[in-house]
């Protein structure tokens, strides 16, 4: 029995409205997967006939996953972040667009071309220490995880992209780092407190539970990584983290008790704080 790819897509939308905001995305995107072929092919063939019973097999098993309220980056055991193709799975968070800005403002205070030291902490797939490193290829780029699992994965992805500059280590926050300085830290720490009921249920559900919740009040991981960050910068060196979108304040007053200046909150494009950031006194390095 054949069924046509238009047919294929509205039976999708049935089984996944309940688990998916956006169900025909979700849904195009799975059958595109099974059937190996990029999504506007969808558009174009929609009422071609499918004969490939494996490649539809495939696709029914993804809609199962997804109705069950799988995340469609784990179903497909990849994420796009800074335009890199990121292997993800349940032992590391999903990289957000939101994240992104932490590359942005990376980016802006590591000059193309000199070599500079960079840490991503909290470091997860490695999606921020890997897109800088894409980005700065003279710069040398190294994440950390508590996760050995995580760190595995980041691992994974760096070979697969090729970025030889970019490294990662297992430990807890700067354990892996003892004694090292760099010219910038970057951090996306666990910021969600534990009784945060905004939380997305499936989020709660499938993600790692010790990359997304901090502690009673949100600010546990982000107030160790602020107050250990200065042993860590060169003179001069930046910091910059990602944090909820209420705790801008209380990020600031973080980076001011840790010595830090020119502290700024940076918003991210729906308009809410997403990153702030601050400079280690002295001058930085050939100043």
């Amino acid at each position: 029995m054949t069924t046509e790819i238009s047919q294929l897509i509205e039976e999708g939308i049935a089984r996944i409205a309940r688990a998916s905001d956006e169900p025909r995305r979700d849904a195009e995107i799975l059958l595109a997967a099974a059937l190996e072929k990029p999504r506007a092919y969808l558009l174009a063939h929609s009422e071609e006939r499918i004969l490939d019973c494996e490649a539809t097999d495939r696709y029914e098993a993804s809609v199962t996953r997804r109705a069950h309220g799988e995340p469609v980056a784990y179903i497909l055991g990849e994420k796009e972040f800074w335009s890199l193709p990121l292997t993800v799975g349940p032992e590391v968070l999903i990289p957000r667009p939101e994240t992104e800005l932490v590359v942005e403002l990376a980016l802006a205070r590591l000059p193309a071309g000199t070599p500079a030291r960079m840490l991503d902490v909290a470091t997860g797939s490695g999606a921020i220490a890997l897109a800088i490193a894409d980005e700065r290829p003279q710069a040398q780029t190294v994440g950390t995880d508590i996760s050995a699992a995580a760190v595995a994965v980041a691992r994974r992805n760096a070979g697969r992209l090729g970025l030889d500059n970019a490294h990662f280590r297992q430990g807890s926050w700067f354990e892996p780092v003892a004694g090292e300085r760099f010219a910038l830290i970057a951090g996306n720490p666990p910021y969600i407190a534990n009784d945060d009921s905004r939380v997305d249920p499936a989020v709660h559900r499938f993600e790692p539970h010790g990359a997304l919740y901090a502690g009673a009040t949100g600010l546990e991981a982000l107030r160790t990584l602020v107050a250990q960050a200065p042993d860590h910068l060169d003179p001069g060196g930046w910091l910059i983290v990602e944090h909820g979108d209420t705790q801008g304040p209380a990020v600031r007053a973080l980076f001011e008790q840790a010595g830090l200046t020119e502290i700024r909150t940076v918003r991210d494009l729906a308009g809410h704080d997403r990153c702030t950031e601050g400079r280690q006194p002295g001058p930085a390095a050939g100043a």
